[in-house]
């Protein structure tokens, strides 16, 4: 990465306020929605049956499967979400230099290509032959522009695979921690298990809250749509816990 780069990145969060928890929020809701439903998962697996499955198994076992699941899980979405954020980039790289090649090797239908996507975007006439003008003359903003519009793919460059993978990994295991947080402090019963639900629910409302934070727009949308989507998923592993457990 240039400094030229950073310079960019250092006014994008000073001036725009966009920081880290914004510019990861993709991963901390992802790692962190699934770890909740992961590690609910396994309870729910204990207590589909009814109190009496978690109870014979016992408090060391839930914890020992909760745990063991839990930071498993937690290593593979990390380094899935590595593989994925390297792959990301690769496949950037190779479209846009053959988005330059054909810059040089096939001119006239590239500026076709660049007129038809200023033509969707509004821009018609002399004034979309004048910005094809200047794009021609400056190949790698053109080939930028063609990867925006034409792919749709935006520059991943800014982004550390690493860092993404870390996020994923850190919020997997801090979201996911909260269903077996009653399994640490009573024995296992119905009792437990209502308040694993509970802890899962205060989780999932707190990671609505983190996604409001880093967007600022619709507070009860991001509230709401979390303990939806999260609430979706775990009804799904409890149900599938009671099929087995049953």
């Amino acid at each position: 990465m240039t400094s030229q780069d950073l310079d960019i990145i250092k006014h994008r969060r000073e001036a725009h306020g966009i920081g880290g928890l914004q510019e990861n929020l993709r991963q901390i809701v992802y790692g962190g929605n699934d770890g909740i439903v992961t590690t609910f998962a396994v309870v729910a697996g204990f207590a589909g049956a009814g109190a009496e499955g978690a109870a014979q198994m016992g408090t060391l076992a839930v914890v020992l499967f909760g745990f063991a699941n839990l930071f498993a899980d937690a290593t593979a979405m990390g380094l899935g979400e590595f593989l994925s954020s390297r792959a990301e980039h690769d496949v950037y790289r190779a479209t846009r230099a053959s988005e330059l090649e054909r810059q040089k090797s096939e001119p006239e239908e590239e500026r076709a290509e660049m007129l038809a996507m200023l033509h969707l975007r509004g821009v018609q006439g002399s004034d979309a032959e004048n910005l094809a003008d200047q794009l021609e003359k400056h190949p790698e903003l053109a080939a930028d522009f063609m990867m925006t519009y034409e792919f749709g793919m935006a520059n991943p460059d800014d982004e550390s695979p690493a860092t993404n993978a870390l996020y994923t990994f850190f919020s997997f295991l801090f979201f996911g921690f909260m269903p077996l947080i009653p399994y640490l402090l009573f024995d296992p019963s119905a009792r437990t298990f209502h308040l694993s639900i509970l802890a899962s629910g205060v989780a999932l409302f707190g990671l609505g809250v983190l996604r409001w934070i880093a967007i600022r727009v619709g507070i009860l949308r991001c509230i709401g749509e979390t303990l939806m989507v999260g609430g979706i998923c775990a009804l799904i592993a409890y149900f599938v816990g009671w099929l087995i457990g049953g």
